[in-house]
Parts: structure tokens; sequence; C-alpha cells
């Protein structure tokens, strides 16, 4: 039986061969994005595939997310002195390897982000984001019925007692958000910028690649010597072996590494329009997404948590693009109206 997201096909030849089912395909795909964000666990996303579309068990969703057979490899069992190994099979991978790899990681809790893995209602998307602004900890939320409907808090523990209504916070939290709008005026010029980074970055990424790429032909050919070497009996197999272990373990780890640096070059400047067009709107675009992409996008543009004090936002630290924007408003603003120009990483 094919794993979920493939199918057996016969070719007009009788040969069988594993196809891919668009569908599947598909919902498989979105599994393993969303364990790599860390915004949701792996059990909330599993009921989120569900409504996606996902028609297998909880037991098989875990062995998906953990099969290489996603990422176009195949795992070959132990055989007599030969120690199991994964090796590229001859059907088309769902996934990268970088991205099996980083959900492996997340899974094994060695990723290097932490985002909170908690499940929250459409009246709460900054749960598990926001503090409280007097102890420091973790905002929960609930509701509590009026005389004539239920009304919304984020709150804190009994003994602490703080509380904000779930409505007011939100606006305040679009508001701020709305101060990292890129200028429309200025659209160029950060489009200008955003390429030349990106020009820089895949740069160096092809140049590591390709180096990468090297390495593990060179361990290839090591390990195709060592193999020559016991065939004509100069080695023996406990040497072949714990050479075969060592190259392979090397092999594995450069292809770990290839996959964290693969890019797809596609139309950039096209993307990178569409990218600004929704920053510009990006307080709409936040009240207009659902619960899902609000909870993306919070998480992509405050690595850490944040607060409210009074009226003011606060949070230790944003994402270096939108904070580059924000300076970059602020600049323009103030040799508009003359104003001395002043900086903050919490605008208010």
């Amino acid at each position: 039986m094919a794993p979920y997201g493939y199918d057996n096909k016969i070719t007009d030849d009788g040969k069988k061969h594993i196809a891919i089912v668009p569908n599947e395909a598909k919902v498989v795909r979105w599994i393993f994005e969303e364990i790599a964000k860390e915004v949701f666990n792996s059990e909330s996303i599993y009921h989120m595939a569900k409504d996606r579309g996902l028609t297998c068990t909880k037991g098989n969703f875990w062995i998906i997310i953990k099969n290489p057979v996603y990422c176009g490899k195949i795992v070959v069992p132990k055989y007599k002195d030969e120690d199991a190994m994964l090796v590229n099979g001859q059907h088309e991978a769902i996934i990268s390897d970088g991205l099996f790899y980083r959900v492996q990681d997340v899974l094994e809790g060695r990723s290097r982000n932490y985002r909170p893995k908690v499940q929250t209602t459409e009246n709460f998307p900054l749960r598990g984001f926001f503090l409280c602004p007097q102890c420091d900890r973790k905002l929960t939320g609930s509701k509590c019925k009026g005389r004539h409907k239920y009304y919304y808090y984020y709150h804190c523990e009994a003994s602490c007692k703080y509380r904000i209504n779930s409505e007011i916070a939100n606006e305040r939290f679009i508001n701020h958000l709305n101060t990292y709008r890129p200028i429309p005026e200025v659209k160029k010029l950060y489009s200008a910028v955003l390429l030349e980074a990106y020009k820089e970055h895949t740069g160096n990424a092809a140049s590591e690649k390709k180096k990468m790429l090297a390495q593990i032909t060179e361990y290839e050919k090591k390990l195709s010597n060592a193999r020559n070497l016991l065939v004509t009996e100069k080695i023996d197999v406990e040497d072949y072996n714990l050479m075969k272990a060592d190259y392979n373990s090397v092999i594995i780890k450069i292809e770990k590494q290839l996959g964290y640096t693969n890019f797809e070059k596609g139309d950039i400047e096209d993307l990178m329009s569409r990218g600004l067009n929704n920053l510009i709107s990006i307080g709409s675009a936040y009240e207009n997404s659902t619960l899902v992409e609000a909870r993306e996008l919070i998480g992509l543009i405050y690595p850490e948590n944040f607060t409210f004090r009074g009226s003011t936002f606060q949070t230790a630290r944003v994402n270096e693009i939108l904070n580059c924007i924000y300076l970059v408003n602020n600049e323009l603003k103030t040799k508009k109206t003359g104003q001395k120009t002043i900086f903050s990483l919490c605008p208010e």
C-alpha cells in the first residue's frame, strides 16, 4: 500500500511506479510547513488538517510527519553486516529535504526558535503572545456572560487580577501593526533594496550549495573506494562497516545542511511587489485573515512576546525588516515636517 499522498500506478509497459495524488500531497505539504512554523502544536495541526481534507487517523498522521519518503528518500533496512540507511528513491518528492529535517528538529525539540503552541479561538488571536504588564505571565482568555451578550477578556491568573477587553486589546494591536506600513510613495525604493539583498543572499547560498555538493561527491568516492578495498580483501568487514557508518553519517549531515540552503528563484520581483502591497495594507490584511494566518503573521513580526502598558505597545524585538521600514517611515515623515527624528524600538 502506498503512503498517504501517493498511489501505485501501472505504466503502459506494465511497470508499477508510485505517483503523487495532488489533493493529498497538497495537505501533506501544508502539514509539514505548519509544523516548521511552530505556531500551533502537532495535535492542533492534525485537527486543522482534517478540516482541509486529511483522511488518515491520528496514528498515521504521526507516521506521515516522520516518514522520509515525502522528501524523496526511502529507508533500506539493516541486512546482515549492512546497517540501515537512507537512500534516494525513484519517486517524486512532495517536500524538500530541508523542510523534512526542520520538522524533525521541531518534533525532537532541537528547533532554534520557540513560539507558543496553544489552541485558541477567533476572539483571542493574541493568546500565547500577549504578556501581563504587571507580572509578565502569558495572558489567557475567557468569556463572561453579560445581560445581553458574552464579553471576551484577556486575563492573568487569579492572584494577579489583570484583565483587558479583547476587542480593545485587538484594536490597539492593529493600530500598532499599522505603524509598520511602508509609505506607498517609496515602494520602488523598498523593492530595489530588497532585491539587492536577495541577490546577495542567494549568491552566497549558491556558493555554499556548490561546496556541499562537492563534499558529498568526495565522501561518496571514499565510500566506493572502501567497498573496493573490501572486495579485494585489503580490509576486513569490521573496518569496512566502521568506514561506511562514518562516511554515511557525514553525507547525511551535509545533505541536511544542503536542504536548508536550497532556494527557489522564481519571479522574485513579482513576489516582492505582492509582498509590499500586503505590507502597505497590513492592518486590514490581519483583520481579514483566518485565525491561523493571523497568528502566523504575529509570530513573523514579533519574534518575542509583547504587552501593553497603558496605551503603549512594548516588545523586546521586532522583525528586522519591519523595524527598518518603521525607521525609514519616521525619517521620511520628520524630514517632511521639519521635526527632529526620534528612533525607538517600541513605537507608540
